[in-house]
């Protein structure tokens, strides 16, 4: 399934939007115009919104299933295992000068922090989109990034740094063309 990509980017806005909403410290902004959106946090910035930029910044094979063996499908087809690849995600609370502030950005990250570490492994319920109903797990972790690292995800975006945090979200398989 090549919408995988999607699949999992709605799964993961989903699932934060969710946990602000049930949040009483972050159902005032969330429920009041705030948003969980897939733009980068430029983007939100021109529009302008407020809310949490979950922005797939990276798509990179993964290594340990690359290698996968073909699967046979009948005595004489087989066929190509799915691509796995690791998602990696900056989310960067948005805010403007009339709601915004240091303290509500730090809140923003904090309860994602949180929702991740408690619900690290997405399934069932939680997934959207095409994932729906069906057998995908989608494993979560923090991604420490250098300095370095993060400078050039910054430049990329020609923006000045903003605070954030980068996530992998792993594995989400590419299905091949039947």
């Amino acid at each position: 399934m090549y919408t995988a990509l999607r699949a999992t980017s709605r799964t993961l806005s989903k699932f934060l939007e969710t946990s602000f909403l049930a949040d009483p410290l972050l159902s005032g902004f969330f429920g009041g115009g705030m948003v969980v959106s897939l733009a980068t946090p430029q983007e939100m910035n021109e529009k302008p919104a407020e809310g949490l930029s979950v922005w797939l910044y990276r798509i990179i094979r993964d290594e340990q299933r690359l290698n996968d063996p073909a699967v046979r499908i009948s005595a004489t087809e087989l066929r190509p295992p799915p691509l796995p690849v690791r998602l990696h995600y900056l989310m960067t609370p948005v805010t403007n000068e009339q709601t915004g502030d240091p303290e509500t950005e730090q809140l923003m990250l904090g309860k994602v922090l949180q929702a991740f570490y408690s619900h690290s492994v997405l399934r069932g319920a939680d997934l959207q989109a095409e994932f729906s109903g069906t057998e995908v797990e989608l494993k979560v972790r923090l991604e420490p990034l250098t300095l370095e690292e993060i400078t050039r995800v910054w430049e990329a975006l020609d923006g000045s740094y903003q605070l954030s945090v980068s996530y992998e979200v792993s594995v989400v398989n590419i299905m091949p063309e039947a």
